[in-house]
């Protein structure tokens, strides 16, 4: 791995799935201009707000999102992760994929996200995630770049559960991506320590792209697309609007990190 630049994209996505591809696309180019060679979207990036719209039409909703994430790959000559869209599934729901693919448009690896977030908050609002979505089957395996570094993707709610990230950097991760739409009335809490307490444990970087804003009448995410440094420094967020967090992935950085604080070597239970 060499240092290269990364981004981690933040959008509002709403229930019209051509308004946000082509919102995916504007920040893809623009963060291609600025340099990044690893792009990240944010879970949902597709279509968001209305649940049963998009089980509805989520073969549609699938096979764009394939075919724009491969597509924007190949033109603007980027490893791309698509963060999160609906893939119909034997059991007549949709897994939540996530999707990483070069350059040429080839995928390098796939995610099914394994935790759905099922919960009542205090807002008011209820998320039953597990209504529409079949919890993927396998945990995320790592991707091995001479280029990127290795690369391990998760999904969202995945954030809450280390022993996914533990697996993760036993297998050899040293970048953490966690595409996300955090909700609004969490995300003010616990977002933010979510990754660094990720980023420190486990001595790796942690792109996040995120969510922003309002969906529909009622779904607001919380936004703060960031990435964090294995010492869990945020290097960047990109606060509330639509945009970009954007940082230098630096591998004398991890080294020096790993080399102060070894506690993977450490590890005394798994």
């Amino acid at each position: 791995m060499k240092p290269y630049l990364a981004a981690a994209l933040q959008m509002t996505s709403v229930p019209d799935l051509a308004k946000n591809l082509a919102q995916a696309e504007e920040l893809i180019d623009l963060a291609t201009r600025r340099g990044a060679e690893l792009i990240t979207l944010p879970e949902n990036f597709s279509f968001l707000g209305d649940e049963s719209v998009k089980f509805k039409r989520a073969e549609e909703i699938c096979t764009a999102s394939e075919k724009f994430i491969k597509t924007m790959a190949q033109r603007y000559r980027i490893t791309l992760l698509g963060g999160g869209y609906p893939v119909p599934s034997p059991d007549g729901r949709t897994y939540n994929r996530a999707l990483l693919v070069n350059a040429n448009g080839e995928e390098l690896t796939r995610y099914d996200k394994v935790h759905l977030f099922d919960v009542n908050l205090p807002d008011g609002n209820t998320y039953q995630e597990s209504k529409e979505v079949t919890s993927g089957s396998a945990l995320p395996k790592v991707h091995s770049s001479p280029r990127l570094g290795n690369l391990g993707i998760s999904v969202c709610y995945d954030v809450r559960f280390p022993e996914l990230y533990r697996q993760l950097s036993k297998e050899g991760a040293e970048v953490l991506i966690v595409p996300a739409a955090f909700t609004a009335f969490t995300g003010k809490d616990h977002w933010q320590v979510l990754l660094q307490a990720r980023a420190i444990e486990n001595t790796c970087y942690v792109i996040a792209p995120a969510q922003t804003g309002f969906h529909n009448a009622r779904r607001q995410t919380h936004g703060h697309a960031m990435i964090i440094d294995p010492w869990g420094i945020t290097l960047a967020d990109a606060g509330d609007p639509v945009g970009m967090a954007i940082a230098e992935i630096n591998p004398s950085r991890l080294e020096q990190v790993r080399r102060q604080m070894p506690s993977l070597q450490h590890r005394v239970f798994g």
